[in-house]
């Protein structure tokens, strides 16, 4: 029998709702474009990741506790800053080159060549650390230095001050100056050498911002005198320098008696064995260091020290970079204020001996004083360029009451101890010189060639040196500036012809 109900009649039934629909039909219908997001959206207690989140599994790693190396030793950073090389065993070796010695130092037509230093003088050098790590040793076979015009000058007044003649037991005194790279410390080092050759006793202060730099113990002198202060260490590390530089320290005995050590220096102890004490016993340094100043400015000895007493030799004194010598240190008092460098004693006794000797001279057995600046690294102190500017104006015969003599400015800040420790004015002793301004410039043209030649017989400039080539190089060297020119000749040159 046929049911009563059309199709017609069963589409105008009214549909179900949509909660009668099975779930899994419902959300594939919710879910127009992901249908993972939807499902996973479904299940208790979960949450939808965010927008293109992986859902993979990811492990974390391990984290390995980092590598600790081993620090660097005290002292072995600046060690390997301060190394200095002296050989380089790829440069060609040039046979017949002469050595700094009496008979070369003085001759004139060496002028514009390189005299080697003799190897058994290297270790005394570098005990004074006359090499610096940026002079370019490391580039020839054997160090050796030019001679211009300012080192034979230095080379007749040792020559004379040693000989027999009227400068026997003369004082000269001199500040070094220039520009940048003019060979300034080069030639503090020229004197050593020479120094060194006519068995001088040589007292260097290598580097002066190391005194002012706060990094040496310092003291009050005493309580009588809490406003000078010494430094123990640097001066025990002056006498260790002056020690391993002069073995004729050996030779020479004590003339008197010394209080302030800690032991009796008995009749024949060398000057090597009292400068020993004070390198022992930072202690007692500075009383050391001014026994052995006394010993060496010794013209006789006293009663029961004749016995072994002989005549001392002369002195170099060399000090590098003295700008910083002129301006408060980095050192503070009780107050917490800043000491002045000229407070210090070991500041203090090397720049006294620049003043004219008070019924002495300050070098009594005659010598030399060197004194340099620096113009690569030193601050820059008005005061001290006016001083200069004083110093070379006295030299050239002008009096302080010229209206041509230089003055500081009336309305900057002046030091006024940095100008009365340049004074020279006073009644100096007898073969005593007064304080004298010496300029290093440039080399001349024939210096600068011979200085080249240097580097073509080294393997190092493969040119024809002719004298428009030289005179190109010496004009780029800004006049024949030394590190110039050292620039110039060190880059290896090739001919393709």
């Amino acid at each position: 029998m046929v049911s009563s109900f059309c199709w017609g009649c069963l589409t105008r039934l009214p549909s179900a709702p949509r909660a009668l629909l099975p779930p899994t039909l419902t959300a594939q219908r919710v879910a127009a474009f992901h249908t993972s997001t939807a499902l996973l959206a479904a299940k208790k207690g979960a949450s939808a990741p965010k927008y293109r989140q992986g859902t993979s599994m990811t492990m974390k790693k391990k984290k390995r506790p980092a590598e600790r190396t081993r620090p660097p030793a005290v002292g072995e950073r600046k060690a390997l800053r301060k190394r200095i090389v002296l050989s380089n065993p790829n440069a060609l070796e040039i046979p017949d080159m002469k050595e700094v010695s009496n008979e070369t130092m003085v001759d004139s037509r060496l002028r514009g060549s390189v005299l080697g230093l003799p190897v058994p003088m290297l270790d005394q050098l570098r005990a004074v650390q006359a090499f610096q790590p940026k002079q370019g040793w490391s580039i020839f076979r054997r160090p050796g230095t030019v001679v211009r015009r300012e080192t034979l000058e230095i080379a007749r007044l040792i020559d004379g001050i040693s000989g027999e003649g009227e400068e026997k037991g003369k004082v000269v005194k001199k500040i070094v100056s220039g520009a940048r790279a003019t060979g300034k410390t080069v030639h503090l080092l020229q004197a050593m050498s020479m120094a060194f050759t006519k068995e001088w006793v040589v007292i260097t202060v290598p580097d002066s911002q190391e005194l002012v730099t706060a990094t040496t113990a310092y003291a009050p002198l005493s309580d009588e005198n809490p406003n000078v202060y010494v430094q123990p260490e640097a001066t025990a590390a002056l006498l260790s320098r002056t020690v391993t530089a002069n073995p004729v320290l050996s030779k020479l005995k004590v003339s008197r008696e010394h209080t302030g050590l800690k032991a009796p220096v008995p009749a024949g102890t060398t000057l090597e064995d009292l400068a020993k004490m004070g390198i022992k016993d930072p202690a007692v340094s500075w009383n050391a260091f001014q026994a052995l100043w006394a010993e060496l400015g010794a013209k006789s000895a006293a009663p029961g020290f004749e016995k072994g007493f002989q005549p001392r030799p002369p002195m170099l004194v060399t000090v590098d970079g003295i700008a910083h010598w002129m301006k408060e240190s980095k050192y503070n008092n009780v107050d917490v204020q800043p000491i002045h460098a000229h407070d210090l004693l070991f500041v203090r006794h090397f720049l006294s001996l620049l003043k004219p000797g008070t019924g002495q001279s300050s070098l009594p057995n005659g010598g030399m004083l060197l004194y340099a600046t620096s113009a690569s690294n030193s601050p820059t102190i008005p005061t001290l360029d006016v001083a200069l500017k004083q110093v070379a104006a006295r030299q050239a015969g002008v009096r302080p009451s010229a209206p041509e003599f230089p003055h500081p400015d009336l309305y900057a800040k002046t030091d006024q101890r940095v100008l009365d420790a340049f004074d020279s004015y006073g009644l100096p002793a007898p073969k005593e010189g007064t304080l004298e301004l010496q300029t290093l410039a440039g080399l001349t043209r024939e210096e600068a060639r011979g200085y080249l030649e240097y580097f073509a017989h080294s393997g190092l400039l493969r040119e024809n040196l002719t004298d428009e080539w030289i005179g190109e190089k010496w004009s780029l060297a800004g006049g024949g500036v030394i590190g110039e020119l050292e620039r110039i000749g060190r880059r290896l040159r090739v001919n393709t012809a």
